[in-house]
């Protein structure tokens, strides 16, 4: 056994491996590097990209648009550094790249023919995309799902509901998108309030309530126009509906809603407005023996 392995020729083996080795070992080290600088420069491309769409885009929309473009561009750039260092190292080694790249261009579409729909997810999502039809963090409704968009690529977007669910909807899926935080959301609200109130009163108190909640040091920042009545909605059964609009930061809608909600509870309560229940009337008749 030791005289079969002294009489090997170890220069057979140990020059390609040094020579093969060592440009190998440069391939993969420039590839690395090459895929740390493209995270900075996608960042900085995108973000030059995303300055020159500003309209009077809040800075929150322009950063969401920022991150989830840059997540996906520097995705793909990956993709691209390693396919490509894999066929130079593949080119390296003595394989023909040429005929693996004819043998990967039949074997793909004989695979396009079968993953029909993760072509579809794939075209889609590069619409939603192009079309800024939502970013990372807004929160929207698609395929009859609603949630906080917690990720998103070409393939898929993941929603996060109220209760904590988590919902993975394929692109291919989407024919419509609501976006609830686009630029700006609105306060958009009904106050009942009992038939017998004044309703000139009841304005003036409403009216005052969202004027000093968007001058509030906390809440003011939120706010973009002051609730404020925009008419009497409609007759119910128990009460007039007063409809009340506003407009806030995105996102934010929900927040200062519940906090109006609170601020005119406390107002009515101090004017004695009253905020109606439905009542119910117990009619009790005498049976015919009682007759």
């Amino acid at each position: 056994m030791i005289n079969l392995i002294g009489r090997v020729d170890w220069s057979l083996i140990v020059k390609p491996v040094v020579e093969h080795g060592f440009r190998i070992i440069i391939i993969l080290l420039l590839a690395f590097i090459i895929q740390r600088l493209s995270r900075r420069l996608v960042e900085r491309v995108t973000r030059s990209a995303v300055a020159r769409e500003r309209h009077n885009i809040p800075e929150m929309e322009i950063a969401k648009r920022i991150d989830t473009l840059t997540r996906i561009n520097s995705t793909i750039v990956n993709i691209a550094i390693v396919v490509l260092a894999g066929f130079m190292i593949l080119s390296e080694v003595g394989i023909d790249v040429t005929a693996l790249i004819a043998g990967a261009g039949i074997v793909g579409l004989a695979v396009g023919f079968g993953a029909q729909n993760l072509v579809r997810d794939i075209i889609t999502g590069f619409f939603i995309i192009l079309d800024n039809s939502y970013n990372k963090g807004d929160v929207v409704g698609i395929a009859g799902v609603w949630g906080y968009v917690e990720d998103m690529d070409l393939r898929r977007t993941v929603l996060r509901d109220l209760d904590g669910a988590v919902h993975t909807v394929p692109n291919g899926a989407i024919t419509v998108a609501t976006n609830l935080t686009r630029e700006w959301a609105r306060v958009n609200l009904n106050v009942p309030v009992a038939y017998g109130e004044d309703l000139d009163k009841v304005t003036e108190v409403l009216n005052r309530v969202g004027k000093e909640l968007a001058e509030d040091e906390y809440w003011g920042p939120f706010i973009t126009e002051a609730p404020q009545v925009l008419r009497v909605d409609n007759f119910e059964e128990s009460g007039i509906a007063i409809k009340i609009l506003g407009v806030t930061q995105p996102i934010r809608q929900w927040d200062v809603t519940g906090e109006l909600r609170r601020r005119i509870k406390k107002a009515f309560d101090a004017e004695g407005i009253e905020i109606p229940y439905p009542h119910r009337v117990v009619i009790q008749r005498d049976s015919p023996q009682e007759r």
